[in-house]
């Protein structure tokens, strides 16, 4: 009976973890709330919904992007939040883009990430484009209905054609509006062919650019070199990549900085997921740089500071899927902040995934 009794115990803890789970330092602390998991095949105004690569939250509406090249699109949604979990997710109306517009078709509209821009009440998203064929990555406007209305001035080295050759499907991947409101923050997912090799299982040394974009020339400005983890699992299969899917600025060039790590081979488990916080205050600008495997840089310093595989048991499904969006949500009744991450579900192209909502409450020690 004592054994039964200490058993018992055991799992009542072990239930509880699913709120505490926590990896903290002298700056912040981030804790596990909840997940939800949306009903597979779900159709929206026509489209299914899949292919959720960016979210954005404001005035308690998220907008949500799907990567879906053939079809442009932009979903609006509610996820009301009850007693630090989530209630559900509605899924209400579907923003279109034109395709046919001049802009798109020069481009080629790989929606990755989105900010809604709450001072002139328009979106703005980065595109990874089709660098295969020859078709660059974008920065660009566009109005709540849709309407493309402008987009950024690019560096050389980012064009598709440039001698720098960014990697298809390695390009603009995060997107993150400036603390100080003058600009966005554009990350690459990984790095420039000339910059360093994609990660590895063994070390490399492999930066991604992540570029300050100024709102008023919607020029860049500055840029600072991330170095990249390396792959996480050795690939039972040949393919294996890790890299940049989402970033936040948090306060003057801090930030948190999503990884997501991908070996084939696992089934639904060959994803790592992770959060580190960034320090980019004392880094070299990089902005003016050709060739950064030939040049020396100090690149922005790096803490891990959350690994999704410590609630991986607690999730909906246990499954840590292909996360590539994240958004600060609403203050949390605590006071607290809320960050709400969604999955890519790659439309169930590779095997099983889902379309994912995750939960997390962040507490901001130091600013």
């Amino acid at each position: 009976m004592k054994n039964i009794k200490l058993l018992l115990l055991a799992v009542i803890l072990l239930s509880g973890c699913a709120t505490t789970r926590t990896l903290e330092n002298e700056n912040l602390k981030i804790n596990y709330l909840d997940d939800f998991v949306l009903k597979q095949g779900l159709e929206v105004d026509g489209s299914k919904v899949g292919g959720l690569s960016g979210i954005d939250f404001h005035e308690n509406i998220y907008y949500l992007v799907a990567d879906q090249a053939s079809n442009p699109r932009i979903y609006k949604a509610e996820i009301p939040l009850i007693n630090r979990s989530i209630d559900t997710v509605i899924i209400s109306e579907m923003i279109q883009l034109d395709k046919e517009d001049a802009f798109y078709r020069e481009s080629t509209p790989d929606l990755e990430a989105i900010r809604f821009n709450a001072e002139t009440e328009e979106i703005v998203i980065s595109s990874e484009g089709a660098i295969q064929n020859g078709k660059a990555p974008a920065l660009f406007r566009i109005s709540k209905e849709g309407e493309y209305l402008s987009h950024y001035e690019l560096p050389d080295y980012f064009n598709a054609s440039g001698i720098q050759k960014p990697r298809n499907n390695g390009v603009f991947e995060g997107l993150a509006e400036s603390t100080d409101g003058t600009g966005y923050w554009v990350a690459m997912e990984l790095p420039l062919e000339n910059d360093g090799p994609k990660p590895k299982i063994y070390p490399t040394k492999s930066p991604v650019r992540i570029t300050k974009f100024n709102k008023e020339s919607q020029k860049a400005e500055s840029q600072f070199a991330y170095m990249l983890d390396g792959i996480s699992k050795f690939p039972i299969n040949w393919f294996a990549v890790n890299g940049v899917t989402e970033l936040l600025e948090y306060a003057d060039n801090k930030f948190l900085i999503l990884e997501r790590a991908y070996s084939a081979g696992y089934g639904s488990n060959g994803n790592t997921i992770k959060i580190f916080e960034v320090d980019a205050s004392n880094t070299t600008n990089t902005l003016q740089l050709k060739n950064l495997r030939e040049t020396d840089f100090i690149p922005a310093e790096k803490k891990l500071v959350f690994d999704f595989k410590s609630v991986k048991n607690f999730l909906e499904e246990q499954i840590i899927d292909n996360i590539e969006g994240m958004s600060f949500g609403p203050v949390l009744p605590n006071g607290k902040q809320s960050l709400i991450l969604v999955s890519d579900d790659n439309f169930s192209s590779f095997g099983h995934q889902i379309t994912q909502f995750i939960l997390l409450e962040i507490e901001f020690k130091k600013l």
